[in-house]
């Protein structure tokens, strides 16, 4: 069952990290895109460019020549829903904040997930982020949460819900803190990340998940990769392969509060188990 990964980003449509993963289950040999050998369990991974070759071949997103234009969060959730619908994908996993916190869950300025994960920027009550610089992002990406459950989505609501997907479901997840739960070293920022950091990254999490791509994932490709794990492994109804942090999403004072973060965790039997419980404090 394929699922959908977006890292999510707000000024400019080329940002966006756009990623379909699934697993490969066919016992028969297959060969990926660079002529190698694809074992059975290997991650599959598309990646999605912003292109008159990639997005608009699927009638999906608006012209590239509008790919360095702001993003409209009401124009991204409808195309991610068609995008959902034509590949027959019943979960997407956005990279950002899905709600403000509770008034009530004791923290000053931060989600019950975000105070867990130690998260650099936080949400807090409506309209109080911190640092103030994020907020705009904040707001664009509770907005695209807010259009896909317009069209039927649902925030993922309970620890339970991981064993179904008879609802449409939507998964918030966190790229530094996906990394460090694998117990590998987070991606650099994209401002100051090389093609050789790229490819490191790359070939430590192939290491430890094999993954097949139809190209070279760039810095939001790869970011959406790693987000997109537990999404797959929800999808899956391989509940080991998750943790997920933080307090269920519920409505307070005309608002959405909280929500779970989803993280992937190591497959069983590595040692980057205790190195990633080390990244994580």
């Amino acid at each position: 069952m394929a699922i959908l990964s977006v890292d999510l980003a707000h000024r400019s449509w080329s940002d966006l990290g756009i990623v379909i993963l699934d697993r490969v289950r066919s016992k028969t040999a297959l060969v990926d895109a660079y002529g190698a050998n694809v074992k059975p369990g290997t991650v599959r991974c598309e990646t999605i460019r912003f292109t008159a070759e990639g997005l608009n071949s699927l009638n999906s997103f608006a012209p590239a020549s509008q790919a360095m234009n702001p993003v409209d969060a009401e124009v991204l959730a409808g195309q991610l829903n068609h995008l959902a619908n034509v590949r027959g994908i019943r979960a997407i996993v956005l990279n950002g904040p899905q709600a403000w916190k509770s008034g009530a869950n004791g923290l000053e300025h931060a989600r019950v997930s975000e105070r867990e994960l130690n998260t650099s920027a936080k949400t807090g009550l409506p309209g109080v982020v911190v640092p103030r610089t994020y907020r705009a992002f904040a707001e664009f990406c509770m907005d695209v949460f807010e259009g896909l459950c317009r069209r039927g989505w649902h925030r993922l609501s309970t620890q339970g819900q991981v064993a179904t997907l008879e609802n449409r479901v939507l998964i918030e997840s966190c790229p530094h803190a996906a990394w460090k739960s694998l117990g590998l070293k987070p991606l650099c920022s994209k401002r100051r990340a090389r093609v050789s950091d790229l490819a490191d990254a790359y070939a430590a999490l192939n290491k430890l998940v094999p993954i097949t791509c139809n190209r070279p994932p760039n810095h939001d490709q790869l970011q959406a990769i790693v987000s997109g794990l537990p999404g797959l492994a929800i999808a899956e109804h391989d509940i080991a392969a998750v943790r997920i942090v933080g307090n269920a999403p519920r409505r307070e004072q005309g608002h959405w509060r909280e929500g779970f973060i989803v993280l992937p965790l190591p497959p069983p039997g590595h040692d980057n188990w205790l190195r990633g419980m080390r990244w994580l404090n």
